[in-house]
């Protein structure tokens, strides 16, 4: 009880100071508001219904957007030498890290909902299978990229290079996330049934249980260093 009341108390420190001052999901929030627009008129839709390409370009939009928030995980803390007061409390290192993934999960949830409105109102999508199944697509592909990206975070935040060294480290590792999470939207959004994206549902299910227990392993000697 005690580990998940430290942990609680890291998600609700960030969340909180997230939502005072709304700077990673103003910039998430217009990224995916612009990208969808530019992707509307990209699209000769003489040549190809958007609906055939929804699947990959909301996964571009949720990686490339998530990456702005992602990349500034650590970004007050460090400016404000905050980061050392986290790192000396009697909170775990790994419970620091899953709370921060945890929280980074909510903002980048936020970021989902908004991405799929906005696909929806320009490619008039329409979720013709399970929504239970595509919330477990778009949940897991996310939980795993999270995982990723927060700590990672905390490897680049010390760095001179920063948020621009970020993609470079993250976006080899996600192939599975785009591969399966991609394949089983587009499946979704045919109209199949759950059953028919489980193998997508296990890849990403176990994906992301591995990039969470090796994050939480990881984190104390990204920190310490």
């Amino acid at each position: 009880m005690r580990y998940l009341r430290q942990l609680g108390a890291v998600v609700h420190k960030d969340l909180l100071l997230e939502f005072r001052t709304w700077d990673r999901l103003s910039a998430m929030g217009a990224f995916a508001v612009l990208t969808g627009v530019l992707f509307h008129y990209a699209v000769d839709r003489t040549v190809i219904h958007p609906r055939e390409l929804a699947a990959g370009l909301i996964w571009l939009t949720i990686i490339f957007g998530g990456l702005l928030g992602l990349g500034r995980t650590f970004a007050m803390e460090e400016k404000d030498g905050a980061i050392h007061g986290v790192l000396t409390s009697p909170v775990p290192k790994d419970a620091v890290y899953l709370a921060k993934v945890l929280g980074n999960f909510i903002l980048l949830g936020l970021l989902v909902a908004l991405v799929l409105f906005v696909f929806v109102l320009f490619f008039q999508i329409r979720i013709q299978g399970n929504p239970l199944g595509l919330f477990g697509v778009l949940s897991l592909g996310v939980l795993g990229f999270t995982a990723l990206g927060t700590l990672y975070s905390g490897v680049t935040a010390r760095s001179r290079m920063g948020e621009t060294l970020l993609p470079v480290l993250v976006f080899p590792l996600l192939v599975p996330v785009v591969v399966f999470g991609v394949r089983g939207t587009a499946l979704l959004f045919a109209g199949v049934s759950v059953g028919e994206v489980e193998g997508s549902l296990r890849i990403l299910a176990g994906f992301s249980m591995v990039a969470l227990l090796t994050g939480a392993f990881l984190f104390r000697f990204v920190v310490e260093d």
